[in-house]
């Protein structure tokens, strides 16, 4: 197998490493790259904000799902100062590779080069790929070496902590997994716009989960429903994060089949409704709240309310559940919604635009002759004595 080693910090990834090993890759034929983080660069003062743990943990969800492409941890275990012969040594050893292994470095590299700990043992002992980092010219490298004629992504790891700390526009700059562990961990002195205990990864792999469960159609409804949640939550004072979630989790369950529907719902431990029994496609919201719970861990109580109750609806129901109702109702691709409601959406205050919504579901429902569910039922009579409709 020919393998070629990328080496770095890696503080954080971002898309020039990953574009620079797949340059490589392809210009040599390389089967593997081995992307090797530094425990300690010699030629580095380490910067603030990615542990040892953090640099791995990014760069392991940044390579996720690519065969090219891994990580070895070799200098993380090592600890202290890192030298390149030594992780030579190391990666032959162990990998055995076929013929000499490339080993990737940037042209802002290459004058140090003879300064490196036993630099004629590293000519000796690989395949030296000199690439474009900072000049499209080359380097002057009097070395025995491959040149690789790549793009210059002018970007670099100092830049993307510099943007984090002043705000600045950097989120596409680095891979999507390793964005969301630094937002999630705050790394960088990453601070987010609101303060919330929702996890991005999480929400994310909840998304892609509804995205492969439900139909389309159903997904760009359900997605239209996270992102009227997340702007209502916002004008209302609530967890945008949280409305986006439920919002975008709430008809995860919609293309279930009746009997793996009715299976999920049970275990909610509450009776089915005649309409629940009558049509088991009701339950797609009960079941919802469930799957969120067993398969995602999901226990903030708000959310878990919000997807149970955005169908029929409750008595109970929380300031976030009713945004998400609201959401699910009105969001922009749904047809033949009265314009004036969606106008309130804009100026009501969030009882009163409930009220508003609810009422116009009742009344559809009854021109379609339709059961009302018990849940529904409570509400308006709770709503009627509040005064809200």
């Amino acid at each position: 197998m020919k393998l070629a080693v990328l080496g770095g910090s890696f503080n954080p990834v971002h898309i020039g490493h990953l574009f620079l090993a797949e340059a490589a890759r392809a210009a040599f034929g390389y089967d593997r790259i081995i992307f090797i983080p530094a425990y300690q660069s010699p030629f580095k003062p380490e910067a603030q904000g990615g542990s040892p743990k953090d640099r791995v943990d990014m760069l392991e969800s940044a390579l996720a799902g690519n065969p090219w492409f891994t990580f070895d941890d070799t200098e993380i275990r090592r600890k202290g100062v890192s030298y390149t012969i030594d992780t030579i040594l190391d990666i032959t050893s162990r990998y055995r590779p076929e013929g000499k292994p490339g080993l990737i470095l940037g042209d802002d590299l290459a004058e140090d080069f003879p300064k490196w700990k036993n630099a004629g043992d590293i000519i000796n002992r690989t395949d030296i790929i000199i690439a474009h980092r900072m000049s499209a010219d080359g380097a002057d490298f009097p070395y025995p070496h491959k040149t690789l004629n790549n793009e210059i992504i002018a970007v670099s790891s100092a830049q993307i902590r510099e943007r984090i700390q002043q705000r600045g526009a950097w989120r596409y700059l680095v891979p999507e997994n390793a964005r969301y562990i630094i937002e999630d961990r705050r790394l960088y002195g990453y601070s987010p716009p609101f303060q919330t205990p929702i996890s991005q990864s999480l929400t994310v792999s909840i998304e892609r989960a509804v995205r492969d469960m439900v139909s389309p159609s159903r997904f760009v409804h359900s997605r239209n429903t996270a992102l009227l949640s997340w702007d209502l939550c916002l004008r209302f004072g609530l967890d945008p994060a949280a409305g986006y979630l439920a919002g975008i989790a709430h008809d995860i369950c919609k293309s279930l089949n009746d009997a793996d529907m009715i299976a999920l719902a049970e275990k909610d431990g509450e009776p089915f409704s005649k309409p629940e029994r009558k049509k088991p496609s009701l339950l797609h919201a009960r079941a919802g709240a469930v799957l969120l719970r067993e398969r995602f861990g999901i226990r903030n109580p708000d959310i878990l309310q919000a997807v149970r109750f955005h169908t029929t609806g409750d008595a109970v129901m929380g300031d976030l559940a009713k945004t998400v109702y609201i959401a699910d109702k009105i969001e922009i691709s749904r047809e033949g919604i009265d314009p004036e409601i969606r106008e309130l959406a804009d100026t009501a205050d969030l009882d009163r635009l409930f009220g508003a919504v609810l009422n116009d579901t009742v009344a559809y429902l009854q021109s379609k002759e339709t059961d009302i569910s018990e849940g529904t039922l409570r509400l308006l009579e709770a709503m009627r004595k509040r005064n809200r409709l």
